[in-house]
């Protein structure tokens, strides 16, 4: 069973402002708890004892929060990268640095999910790739027309999701052969997955029924990942005024 875990969680967060004004975008407040909160209480229940943090941009208010108990039972470890080196440095840094696991889970830090690492991993052991990508259908924000060639529309699909075109999460598991491929700099997806997805050594795991995702980029992301969470059950329902 898998129980590391590399989280980068470098970003500032500007789509986010003002609630990343004094901190990076892990420590967005969701509900009263930061974003990073969330993702290692997930991690936590779904078998994860070991993580290790990528932090850049205000680090140490993250460093604050899991000294203060933020973490409880997991064992946290932090590497250091730059805001410049991007994910790719991130994660090759945090992966050097302090995991020597086979198999593990890495991913970005503004996913709120509720995902099975359990059954990801088996997908991922019969896929026998270095990487295994979760991914979700697409959630479509806008009316995507049904357009016939002589120029009629026959429908419309808005608010709902795109099975055909599915979408990363940002959460994958790394097989150890994935070390020496990571890049210096840069964007792991432009710079590793592209270069796998064409060698036929990229794997994709769909969502199974009843497994949402969220990622929390700006202000409308927080109040829906709050939606999401309280119909989880993980946050109380919003009190009303004048009750």
């Amino acid at each position: 069973m898998i129980r590391t875990a590399v989280v980068i969680a470098g970003g500032r967060g500007e789509r986010l402002k003002p609630l990343t004004d004094d901190r990076p975008k892990a420590m967005a407040e969701i509900g009263g708890r930061p974003l990073i909160g969330w993702v290692l209480d997930w991690l936590r229940a779904e078998g994860i004892r070991r993580v290790v943090i990528g932090i850049a941009y205000r680090g140490e208010r993250i460093v604050d929060f899991v000294r203060s108990g933020g973490a409880p039972g997991l064992d946290i470890h932090i590497s250091e990268h730059t805001l410049e080196g991007g994910t790719a440095e991130g994660f090759r840094l945090a992966i050097q640095r302090h995991v020597d696991e086979e198999d593990f889970v890495a991913m970005n830090c503004d996913e709120i999910t509720n995902l099975s690492l359990g059954r990801l991993e088996r997908f991922h052991r019969e896929a026998g790739t270095p990487v295994t990508m979760a991914l979700a259908p697409f959630y479509c924000r806008f009316s995507v027309v049904d357009l016939q060639p002589d120029g009629r529309i026959t429908g419309f699909k808005y608010g709902r999701q795109i099975p055909e075109a599915p979408v990363s999460i940002g959460v994958y598991l790394f097989n150890a052969a994935v070390r020496p491929m990571l890049p210096e700099r840069g964007s792991i997806e432009d710079l590793l997955f592209t270069r796998l997805a064409a060698a036929g050594r990229l794997a994709g795991c769909l969502l199974a029924p009843g497994e949402e995702w969220i990622s929390v980029n700006d202000l409308k992301n927080v109040r829906e990942a709050e939606e999401v969470l309280r119909r989880w059950g993980r946050l109380p329902p919003p009190r009303v005024a004048g009750a």
